[in-house]
This record gives structure tokens, sequence and C-alpha cells, in this order.
């Protein structure tokens, strides 16, 4: 009953890691298009991929307050909705301006998702599973990319409409995503330290963990006394008391994105042009890029509680300055005849996500102590859109005034420092209760 209960609890919530994915990367097919369709300036277009990266920012930084204020379930419903409306408001707009509004709700829901969906998986899965149980989120942000591309490049074919199918086709799973959640409970630690109902988060703890749910309940009670005399967001995440998981989520995500993956998921297409492919040959080969992305972040949650999550991240982090600083150097040589910069690229994504892909929302939801959980996943989420918008953003210009050898060599020296960071500052956390994990770091 126990794993049962839990897995098919996670899997529901994971479908918004899904329609997280799979928004994100679905612009990729139809943004030349759509540039055309409206006669879009530069600055437009650029204004037009980037208006779903401004939503999400702005979820992100928002996430923790619906999240603590209605409860992770209800905050799920709202981002459900947000992704339907999306999907079918962009895929009928008959106005630029009413696109971008449409747009915006969509990566309002993919930032609000980051911050709850994570935190909700988090608070009801054994210590031993967690790992495994929050990494759904990740595999299923990246099975959403793998589909948004593999649906792109088959729907490409349906002609001079077939933008508006590449972003409608998300309103089925929003709606499975809306009933489904129906379903799930809500949060245990939400009921206990939000809302005081003990009776009603026992009976959950007791599906949850039967052998131990009163001690855990007790060890919930017990974490909740440390904050009943702070209050606002300011005062009680950036004290010196949470210094260590603040600075811990900050570089975590700051590292994720230095890395370049956003700029390689969002600019595959060109990158892949940029190394002598076709258009064709190079929207195939993000499907190749999808399916690594897939497959090693399936690999990665199934040993992520064995291995744990600093061994991931060192082996990660060696691979992502090897295969970086190749695609640097053949940029640099500039032997852009064969395939060898797609190649390396596959290598690198195949490495982030065993690494940073699989461990970013596993580590960030756990390392906060419970009182301030959601403010803490909201600066983890949002550190990482900030940095995901400024990334996208910049990415055509220097590519273009810098040369793809100097860009991707940036993102090469950024993974030793994040090596650096992982063999010095970073702790393991795997096979621990969320409480012993919030106090060993504050007191750390």
């Amino acid at each position: 009953m126990k794993n049962q209960s839990v897995l098919a609890w996670s899997m529901v919530v994971a479908l918004g890691g899904f329609l997280f994915g799979f928004d994100t990367a679905v612009i990729s097919g139809a943004e030349k298009a759509i540039q055309q369709h409206w006669n879009l300036s530069v600055f437009e277009h650029g204004f037009t991929i980037s208006i779903a990266l401004i939503g999400t920012v702005i979820g992100s930084l928002i996430g923790s307050r619906p999240s603590d204020h209605f409860g992770r379930k209800n905050t799920l419903y709202f981002v459900a909705i947000a992704y339907l409306l999306s999907s079918l408001g962009t895929a009928l707009a008959n106005d630029w301006s009413v696109f971008l509004i449409f747009r915006f709700l969509g990566g309002l829901g993919v930032g609000i998702s980051s911050v709850t969906a994570p935190i909700y998986i988090s608070e009801v899965s054994p210590a031993d599973r967690r790992g495994r149980l929050v990494g759904l989120f990740q595999f299923n942000v990246v099975l959403g990319i793998l589909i948004s591309y593999l649906s792109n490049y088959l729907i490409s074919q349906g002609g001079e409409a077939s933008w508006r199918w590449m972003l409608g086709v998300q309103a089925f799973p929003s709606v499975l995503f809306l009933v489904l959640i129906y379903f799930i409970p809500e949060s245990p630690r939400w009921l206990i330290l939000k809302k005081g109902h003990d009776k009603a988060a026992l009976e959950i703890l007791r599906i949850i963990n039967p052998l131990n749910c009163e001690e855990e309940l007790q060890a919930i009670k017990n974490s909740k006394s440390i904050s009943t005399n702070r209050k606002g967001m300011t005062e009680v995440l950036f004290s010196r008391k949470y210094k260590t998981p603040v600075i811990l989520a900050m570089l975590f995500a700051f590292f994720n994105q230095v890395s370049g993956i956003n700029a390689i998921i969002y600019y595959a297409p060109r990158i892949f042009e940029m190394a002598g492919l076709g258009a064709h040959s190079s929207l195939l080969s993000t499907v190749g890029i999808g399916v690594i992305n897939f497959s090693f972040t399936l690999l990665a949650i199934n040993v992520i509680d064995k291995v744990g999550r600093k061994v991931l991240m060192l082996v990660g982090s060696i691979g992502l300055i090897v295969s970086l600083s190749l695609v640097s150097y053949t940029f640099y040589r500039g032997d852009l005849s064969g395939f060898s910069i797609p190649i390396y690229m596959m290598i690198f994504i195949a490495f982030f996500a065993f690494s940073q892909g699989a461990v970013i929302w596993v580590f960030i939801s756990e390392i906060f102590p419970n009182e301030v959980r959601a403010k803490g996943q909201t600066l983890g989420s949002s550190t990482h859109w900030v940095m995901a918008s400024l990334i996208a953003f910049s990415f055509p210009y220097f590519a273009e005034n810098l040369g793809g050898g100097t860009t991707f060599l940036f993102f090469a020296s950024m993974m030793v420092l994040q090596l650096i960071f992982v063999w010095r500052l970073m702790p393991e956390t795997k096979g621990r209760s969320l409480e012993q994990i919030g106090t060993n770091i504050v007191m750390h």
C-alpha cells in the first residue's frame, strides 16, 4: 500500500513536470513560423520567445506564497489550469498581444510548478526513496522535452498552421493533470505546520510510513516551534541561521544554468545549423538530444538513492568540462563539416542529465528546514529561472559576436568552478529524513 500510494501520488504531481518540459521546449519548433506569421522584428521575436521565461521567473518568485497559503494541492490545480489555458490560448490566438498573454500564463505555470511539485513530492516521500521520487519530476520534465521535440518534428510536416497544433496539443495532458490532482492528498507537513490539522496529517503519514508515523508526526511538530516568532520571507530566510542552505541553493541553481543547458535546449536547431547541419537534420538532431536526456535521467533517478547526490554531481561535472571543452575546441578549429559538435553536444546532455538535471530539484527540496522549505525552494527556483532567462536572452548575441568557441569555453570554465563547489561545499543528503537534513545543514 505504502509503495503504490506514494508512487501514484508522486507520478500525478510529476505530470506537472511533463507539462513544464513540454511547455519550455515546444517553442523551439514553432519560433520561426511565429516570427513569419506576425512579421516580427528581431526585438519582437526575442520578446515573444522570452515572454514565457519572464512568466517563469515571476511564477518561481511568488511560488511559495500560494503553496504556503492555499496548500500544495490547491496550488497544483492553478498550475494545471494555467497550462491548459496557455496551450489553447496560444494555439487559437489571432493577435500577437493575445499570444503573448497566454504564453506568459504558461510560463507562470512552469515557475510555480518548479516550486510546488518538488516540495510536495519531497514531503510525502519516505527518506530511503525520496531521491528517486522527487527525481520523477525531473524525469517527466525531460520526457516532456522529448515528446515536444518528437511532436514538433511530426507536426512540422502539416503545413502553414502546423505551429498552432504544436502549441495546442499540450491541452490533452493538461486536462489529464487537472483531473488526477483531485485524487491526491494534501501534504501532511503543510497540514501540520500551516493548519494544525494533526489528525488528517497522521492518516496520510500512516500510508507513507505505517511503522513510524507517530514519531514522524512528533518530529514535524517539534520543527514547528523554531519559527513561531518570525514573520516575512526576508527576515526568516535571509538570516544567519539559514545562511548555509541559502548559499547552497543559489550556487546550485546558478551552476545549473551556466552549464549552457537552456541555451542548448532553446537553440539546439540553430546550434546544429552553426555546426554545418541542414535545417531538417538539425530538427531531427534535437530529437536525439531529447532521447539521450530522457535515457540518462532515467538512469540517474534509479541510482540517486544508492550512490547519493554528491557522487552523481562529481561524475557529471567532469563529463561536462570535457564535453564542453571539445565543443569549444571544434568551433575554434573551424572543422564544421562533420558530426563532431552534435556528438559532443549529446555527450554533454548525457552527463548533464545524469548529474545536475536529476539532482537539482531533489537537492533544493531537501536542504531547507520545514518552516522555510517553500521559501527556500522559491529562492532556488527563481535563481535558476533568472539565470535561464539571462543565458537564453544573451546566447544568440555572444554566439554571433564571440563565436561558438569562446561561448562554449565560458560554459566549460563555469563547470570547473562547479566541480570545486561540489567537492568542497556540497553535503550528502541521501537516506536521511527532511527534519534531520534541515537540522544538520542549519547547524553546519
